[in-house]
């Protein structure tokens, strides 16, 4: 099973329109692979996105307030030349009711009762290796931990007391100054492309049975590391089983991916991506549950103890 990981990171936004609604419909079914009469399906409704599928595409309306300019138009350009390992677009994105709204082919999703690891880590390491393709040198540097430090100052304002809340927020105070924020990042020793917001619910299955990367939103260039951050975090959290992330690291180091070293300790690289994803990850677990007026559970409990370890950790080393 595929550990339960919060959706994150941007506040809620307003539910979308009937008018929006009834807009993506019409789209798909006028699209290459959607049909007048197909049957809409809606796969996505939240955080301000809605993806509705029609046929044999997909019609996705972006969040409001994501970079959906010039960036978003140089990403999906991007995908249109790796097709054999992003998914590519149907066509440029348009403006509809206010929104910017983007066309894809369906991809049958990843089944949580079968996590593909070997494929993911796999996939994920030729994105890494891959030459960036032209169009991408006007795509900036890609750096994590904005969003990272972006969900804990979200969580700060909550004007929370609780355990969870003090320990997420000694972890945070022991990463290293720039992933706080505070300074520029220092220059990555290797780059690549980067997917940016790496974990298995971005696979999709195509018709020839292999494995397509979507939601380009954050696709950049910069340390490759990033994007093994999160399976890293949850493994570090015990909530990813050891067999599962040997699978994907052992599949990522199969193919080429040059985010760690071909064998050996992989930690030197990976230990403050891991760090900063469990903060983030445990910060939304308690935006999520302050929001729902419930207590932490057992999985959320787990990222927040994570938290402890980080703190002690940095104290104990003097950090």
């Amino acid at each position: 099973m595929l550990p339960r990981v919060p959706d994150p990171t941007s506040p809620p936004s307003p539910a979308p329109t009937a008018d929006l609604t009834d807009a993506l419909i019409a789209i798909g079914r006028a699209a290459p692979g959607g049909s007048p009469d197909a049957a809409p399906a809606t796969l996505y409704d939240r955080h301000g996105v809605l993806v509705i599928r029609v046929g044999e595409v997909v019609v996705k309306a972006h969040q409001a307030d994501r970079d959906n300019g010039p960036r978003l138009v140089t990403r999906m350009a991007a995908a249109a030349e790796l097709p054999h390992l992003l998914l590519p677009p149907v066509g440029p994105p348009r403006e509809v009711l206010g929104r910017v709204v983007t066309v894809w082919p369906y991809g049958e999703p990843v089944s949580p009762d079968d996590p593909p690891w070997e494929a993911g880590g796999g996939l994920l390491a030729r994105l890494h290796a891959a030459a960036p393709p032209p169009v991408t040198a006007t795509l900036p540097r890609w750096e994590r931990p904005v969003r990272a430090a972006g969900v804990v100052a979200r969580m700060r304002a909550l004007d929370g007391t609780g355990a969870g809340e003090r320990e997420i927020l000694r972890a945070f105070a022991s990463l290293p100054a720039w992933v706080r924020g505070e300074g520029a990042a220092p220059a990555p020793s290797r780059t690549a492309l980067v997917h940016g917001d790496w974990h298995l619910g971005q696979l999709v299955g195509v018709a020839d049975g292999t494995w397509r990367l979507i939601d380009v939103e954050d696709l950049g260039v910069g340390d490759p590391a990033w994007d093994l951050a999160r399976p890293a975090a949850l493994f570090s959290a015990g909530v990813l089983p050891a067999a599962d992330w040997a699978r994907f690291l052992g599949a990522y180091r199969d193919a080429g991916g040059p985010a760690v070293p071909a064998d050996g300790d992989p930690w030197d690289m990976l230990d403050v991506p891991a760090r900063t994803l469990a903060i983030q990850i445990a910060a939304t677990c308690v935006i999520v549950a302050r929001a729902e007026r419930r207590p932490l559970d057992g999985f959320e409990s787990a990222l927040v103890d994570t938290c402890w370890r980080i703190a002690e950790s940095g104290e104990s080393s003097g950090s």
